[in-house]
């Protein structure tokens, strides 16, 4: 079933460095390779969607330059529809430095450009939401700016997937309006105060998390999986077993087969499932976007373990 769905987030040129390991304090090391590769957070989580059958509506903001260019290409190819994708005459489209170890491990350090100017188009957005299963977001872009999206889609009766990262403090008012909140387990600890070093404390936070008003609550937990939760069950998804190569994007890999899998009237366990099956393949490629796989290679994938009840 193809649904609607609405993303608002960053936009970013990745420059992929492939490293025997991060270099110490003062330290010159060889690298492997280096790449020019689409990614940000919002782009990534759009790709996510869209290769999982949805049709994608992307708000967001790059550079009038060539990395601009390449980013917009590159999610056109995917569909997305680039209406509300702005361009900056003054600011320099994002950029993000990844540092990816040979044992999968990466370093991050994102330079924003252009995606710190994002604005909301308010009757345009309103516009774009009706019809939609849902809508999503993340923290790389301004946070007046999401927040305002948020409280507008909540208003129009659009559900609200929210992916805290790079988490930020958030105003209690927004809890209520989120359906869906995806977090791992540093921003779940973050968030409540609670340890969050297993699933049982995953349990706890996201209940903690809905007693705020939060809807149900994902929690990754890297290699342990993921915690569901909602106001009927806590389940556990373990994770596949796969050789990981880069594990940039899985989580908005993650995030995106989880929304649209909501989207199209799975349960949240089914969603969560699916989103597991996906992050598993993400890992096994190198890169942001070039890393994120289709609904067909998700199909074809062994069903992941079965969930327990906590």
């Amino acid at each position: 079933m193809t649904v609607d769905i609405v993303v608002l987030g960053s936009l970013n040129m990745d420059l992929l460095m492939r490293v025997p390991r991060a270099p110490l304090a003062g330290e010159t090391l060889l690298g492997r390779s280096l790449q020019h590769l689409p990614g940000g957070k919002g782009g990534n989580q759009a790709v996510s969607c869209a290769r999982q059958g949805a049709h994608v509506t992307m708000i967001a903001r790059v550079g009038r330059d060539a990395d601009g260019d390449a980013l917009c290409a590159a999610l056109a190819a995917d569909g997305i529809r680039l209406d509300a994708v702005q361009r900056d005459a003054t600011q320099a489209t994002g950029v993000a430095l990844v540092m990816v170890e040979d044992s999968a491990q990466n370093r991050i350090v994102v330079i924003p450009g252009a995606n710190l100017a994002v604005s909301l188009d308010e009757a345009a957005f309103a516009a774009a939401l009706q019809g939609a299963a849902c809508f999503v977001t993340q923290l790389e872009s301004p946070l007046p700016v999401v927040l305002r999206a948020i409280a507008l889609a909540h208003e129009v009766g659009c559900p609200v997937v929210l992916n805290p990262s790079p988490m930020q403090p958030l105003p209690d008012s927004v809890w209520p309006q989120v359906a869906t909140l995806v977090v791992n387990e540093v921003e779940a600890a973050e968030y409540t105060g609670l340890p969050v070093a297993d699933a049982a404390g995953a349990v706890a936070a996201a209940r903690a998390l809905m007693q705020r008003g939060v809807g149900r609550v994902v929690v990754t937990l890297g290699a342990q999986g993921a915690v569901s939760v909602d106001a009927r069950s806590a389940c556990l998804h373990p994770s596949m077993p796969v050789q990981a190569v880069d594990t940039t994007a899985a989580g908005d890999t993650f995030t995106g087969a989880l929304a649209v899998a909501l989207a199209q009237g799975a349960g949240l366990q089914q969603a969560a499932a699916r989103g597991v099956q996906a992050a598993a393949l993400c890992v096994t490629r190198a890169g942001a976007q070039p890393s994120i796989p289709r609904a067909a290679e998700v199909d074809a994938m062994p069903a992941p373990p079965a969930w327990t009840d906590l």
